[in-house]
């Protein structure tokens, strides 16, 4: 059984944690799971949105009889509030960020201020207090960007990978997780279409009959973060091997007596993902159930790094419509864990 097959929270037991964004879709999954599976010592929610942090408060309560969880209202833009969370922590994962592609677009400085500047805050902020490890969480749109999301999400992982030269033999390690779309999440056109049919809609809007993404399901997502933190050196992009899916398969699966019409590609949209580039290709190892992007300029002390995988061919490419694993409608619904409407 791989690492990412098995649940590796357990890393996490007798630790201080840290989760920016912590009441969102991510953030709020990680925080349950860790107070179910692991014996976490201390766990900090950290984010702006106070409703959402009282409604988590509320729900996970029983679960916290300990009292393991503590709320930071807090902005990562501010590296002085993420001074203050940071103290007495001892790992911290980065899932603060502004996620919206049209939003983006249209509000680029705030884009840029949360998504940019506030990883340089985090990185600042974990060198300044001790953090032994920090993950930052990436997306399939850093790689070969085309919206300002995407690009601003291409600096923050550069930002991280960097920041290893910054923390010396013994300081913070800091790597990167990148994935594709997260099933269920706020955001993701599983709900939006469900709503539509909800609704009543007549029919179900597809930009592209072609268009595929990766997905995965929260609960995979989550695993694969804390076993990212466990085996990390510093540098690392992680890549995991998950599936794609033609997203007129899940129109189909979820509403099959509605008509799909095809609406066209939206501003800054692709017609299908890439998590590893042709040129990322040569850093690239294959872990077996994932693929590390090694940091192209490595540590002075990388002699320590650990030699593990296999190179990738010359030419390599990971992308949605060339993906060697697929998942049909049917089964992303049943990972959804709901009927076909």
């Amino acid at each position: 059984m791989t690492d990412f097959q098995r649940s590796p929270c357990r890393f996490f037991d007798d630790a201080s944690v840290l989760v920016t964004g912590g009441s969102g879709s991510f953030g709020k999954a990680f925080v349950k799971t860790l107070l179910l599976k692991s014996r976490v010592r201390r766990l900090v929610v950290f984010s702006r949105d106070e409703l959402k942090q009282s409604d988590m408060q509320h729900e996970l309560a029983p679960l916290d009889a300990e009292g393991r969880l503590r709320y930071f209202i807090g902005d990562v833009r501010d590296e002085g509030r993420l001074v203050m969370a940071f103290r007495d922590i001892d790992y911290v994962v980065h899932a603060a960020a502004l996620k919206q592609v049209p939003a983006a677009e249209y509000n680029p400085f705030e884009c840029i201020r949360t998504n940019v500047i506030g990883a340089e805050n985090v990185v600042q902020a974990s060198l300044r207090t001790g953090v032994k490890r920090v993950i930052a969480l990436s997306t399939d749109k850093a790689a070969n960007p085309i919206n300002l999301y995407g690009a601003s999400k291409l600096a923050s992982d550069k930002i991280f990978v960097a920041a290893n030269h910054l923390s010396g033999r013994d300081g913070t390690s800091f790597a990167v997780v990148r994935y594709g779309n997260v099933v269920g999440s706020r955001g993701s056109v599983v709900p939006f279409f469900r709503q539509l049919v909800e609704q009543g809609a007549e029919y179900l809007p597809i930009t592209d009959p072609r268009m595929t993404r990766f997905w995965i399901t929260l609960d995979k997502g989550i695993d694969f973060v804390c076993s990212c933190m466990d085996m990390m050196f510093g540098g690392e992009i992680f890549v995991p091997k998950i599936p794609s899916m033609k997203l007129i398969d899940l129109a189909t699966a979820l509403a099959p007596h509605l008509e799909q019409r095809v609406v066209g590609i939206r501003p800054g949209e692709k017609l299908h993902e890439v998590m590893i580039t042709e040129d990322d290709a040569r850093s690239t190892l294959d872990w077996g159930d994932r693929y590390v992007i090694e940091p192209s300029i490595l540590l002075s002390d990388g002699g320590d790094r650990p030699q593990r995988g296999l190179s990738v061919p010359d030419g390599f490419r990971y992308a949605s419509d060339t993906n060697d694993l697929w998942l049909s409608g049917e089964q992303l619904l049943a990972q959804v864990r709901g009927p076909a409407v």
